[in-house]
């Protein structure tokens, strides 16, 4: 009897298992593909970092003392009391672009504080919701300038890191990747912008710089933002929508975020097994687009959109089980600078199919 009831919730195991696997399945139909949210299977780094073969090298691999425990069911707080690593600019839906340790945790400032003389007024309980982040091995990744790092030393004799001139510290509450839940907090705590500025303030900002060209998606977009772009971001804006389809002149059909920035897809994913191939460095160039609500979505398939968790603990979009991103060569709406870049990155359509690279 005991052996027959093994047996039967050894084969529900695996009927769970084959359940579970129908919402991202291998091949190339998307029947029965439900879009749902998946986890990643495996080592996710099996596939290499993604980005030995155009920008950079060197990624910004996390930390391993500043991410311990964190996004794993770890201890919370030494994550927050750790050192930051590599810090790195990160998109965070409703906040901005703003500055994270190596481990993704979002850094924040405080408006009691001062920058000019660096001045730290948060200690004791403050110092314990608002963890002083210390400035020992610090390095900035690109976007942000090292010179704008710098250090205080607090009541206590140790010493705090500085971005531009203001104290730095952590949230305790933020206890996953991309989380920023100290933004506003009594109206006093803000995450921090790469400059040290507050970063809902340049939300929305148009980036410095002109259009990226050269690789061999250049000049694909260049033009766009004025043309199909120029009013997509606003359209979706005020209707709402986070998830649409525009038509580009070379390309025709491809997949925008509410923003009306083109969303690409890499060939050094996974879709089944759900790897990434794209991590530390390649996250400086490619940011992972943000999850959307399926009840705004206009022009492809809800069963085609969906969320992955990543190795930070971050939850990423998916089309047709694969994750997309934004490329911060693209300064305007409507640009496809990152097409067919390195062979390997391409702008999604609205069948959620890449594509080709030779349009």
């Amino acid at each position: 009897m005991n052996n027959k009831r093994r047996g039967a919730a050894a084969a529900g195991s695996v009927m769970a298992v084959l359940v579970l696997a129908v919402g991202c399945g291998s091949g190339g139909s998307n029947a029965g593909r439900a879009g749902n949210s998946v986890q990643p299977v495996g080592d996710s780094k099996a596939l290499g970092n993604g980005y030995d073969t155009g920008y950079g090298s060197g990624g910004a691999g996390a930390d391993p003392a500043a991410g311990a425990g964190y996004g794993s069911g770890g201890d919370a707080a030494a994550a927050t009391s750790a050192r930051a690593g590599q810090l790195a600019v990160r998109d965070v839906a409703n906040v901005g672009s703003v500055v994270t340790d190596s481990a993704g945790l979002t850094l924040y400032r405080f408006d009691k504080d001062t920058a000019k003389p660096p001045t730290s007024n948060c200690s004791g309980d403050c110092a314990t919701a608002w963890p002083p982040v210390p400035a020992a091995d610090v390095s900035a990744a690109a976007g942000i300038d090292a010179a704008q790092l710098g250090e205080v030393t607090r009541a206590d004799g140790s010493k705090q890191l500085t971005l531009g001139g203001w104290p730095v510290y952590r949230y305790a509450k933020d206890t996953q990747a991309g989380e920023a839940k100290g933004e506003g907090v009594g109206g006093t705590w803000h995450a921090l912008a790469a400059d040290g500025k507050k970063a809902v303030d340049q939300k929305g900002a148009q980036k410095p710089g002109t259009p990226a060209t050269g690789g061999t998606g250049a000049g694909t977009g260049s033009g766009m933002g004025s043309g199909m772009g120029s009013g997509m971001g606003d359209m979706n804006a005020k209707s709402g929508t986070e998830l649409s389809v525009a038509t580009d002149a070379k390309l025709g059909k491809i997949l925008v975020d509410g923003q009306g920035r083109t969303l690409y897809r890499f060939n050094k994913d996974s879709a089944w097994p759900m790897k990434f191939g794209c991590l530390d460095a390649c996250l400086d160039t490619w940011k992972p687009a943000a999850p959307v609500d399926k009840t705004k979505v206009s022009g492809i398939a809800e069963k085609l959109v969906g969320s992955v968790k990543r190795p930070d603990g971050s939850q990423q979009l998916t089309i047709d089980c694969w994750p997309v991103y934004l490329f911060t060569g693209d300064t305007q709406p409507g640009q496809t600078n990152g097409h067919n870049k390195q062979g390997l990155w391409f702008a999604v359509d609205d069948a959620g199919k890449k594509i080709p690279g030779d349009r």
